[in-house]
């Protein structure tokens, strides 16, 4: 049994030799693992067991700041007969024919990992447009319709194209908040969606606190409640698309090893 500390940030490569019939369980912090092609992997919190033998995986990764902890437990190795050649050896699957690349460079996984977080920072943008768009027309009916949007503090009328400006700078947030949580969230479709919404029920306080008239507070929370539809399904649909292909990629590495 032994211990490796990563620091944070660090990164230990795989070697086949001493993971064989390796166990591993994280004791502290978090763990990722790196896949055969660079890919990044589930990340595993504390108390999280795994076992490296035949997964593709060819390097742990610390993708926090303190330092993570993993308990190594190693089988004592069995020696075993060839047949047909009488020749003794010490069993060790890892070194098999299936993972010479486990410790390959890693610029292809960088690379496909900054595709990714393009990908949905470009997603982001396209949906802060929509999202701009709608909110300035829903604000232009409203108008139309005798909603004068003037805040008695000031007495002052909200123009047409603040709502365009409010809506661009919070969006923006939002994708901001959805590629942090892409890069060192495990789960993080998931803990978008809950970070939103709570944001979101937040910015409903100020329009009841305005002291507007009701037409114009009932106007301002349907404003909130627009961009919110717009980019919170589609952030969460995005970061969901992402980490499936994640994590099928981690399948496909565990196939292409275990053929």
């Amino acid at each position: 049994m032994r211990t490796l500390a990563l620091r944070g940030g660090a990164r230990v490569a795989v070697v086949a030799a001493e993971w064989c019939d390796a166990f591993g369980v994280v004791t502290r912090g978090r763990v990722q693992l790196e896949l055969r092609d660079g890919e990044p992997g589930p990340v595993l919190e504390r108390d999280a067991g795994f076992w490296l033998r035949g997964t593709g995986v060819r390097a742990l990764r610390n993708p926090g700041r303190r330092t993570a902890r993993v308990r190594i437990v190693t089988p004592r190795a069995r020696t075993v007969t060839r047949p047909h050649t009488g020749h003794r050896m010490m069993e060790d699957d890892m070194n098999s024919r299936n993972d010479t690349g486990v410790v390959a460079g890693p610029a292809s996984g960088r690379t496909s990992h900054t595709r990714r977080l393009r990908g949905l920072a470009g997603t982001g943008f396209v949906a802060s447009l929509a999202a701009m768009v709608t909110t300035t027309l829903a604000a232009a009916l409203a108008q139309a319709v005798g909603v004068d949007f003037e805040v008695p503090d000031g007495g002052e009328t909200i123009p047409l194209p603040g709502f365009a400006v409010v809506t661009g700078f919070f969006s923006v947030v939002g994708v901001v908040i959805a590629v942090a949580l892409l890069r060192w969230s495990a789960r993080p479709a998931e803990r978008f969606a809950w970070t939103a919404v709570s944001l979101t029920a937040i910015s409903l306080v100020p329009p009841l606190l305005s002291g507007a008239d009701t037409a114009t507070a009932t106007a301002l929370l349907g404003l909130h409640l627009v961009p919110a539809a717009v980019m919170i399904p589609t952030l969460a649909r995005s970061l969901r698309t992402r980490t499936d292909s994640r994590t099928t990629t981690l399948s496909r590495s565990e196939h292409s090893t275990q053929e």
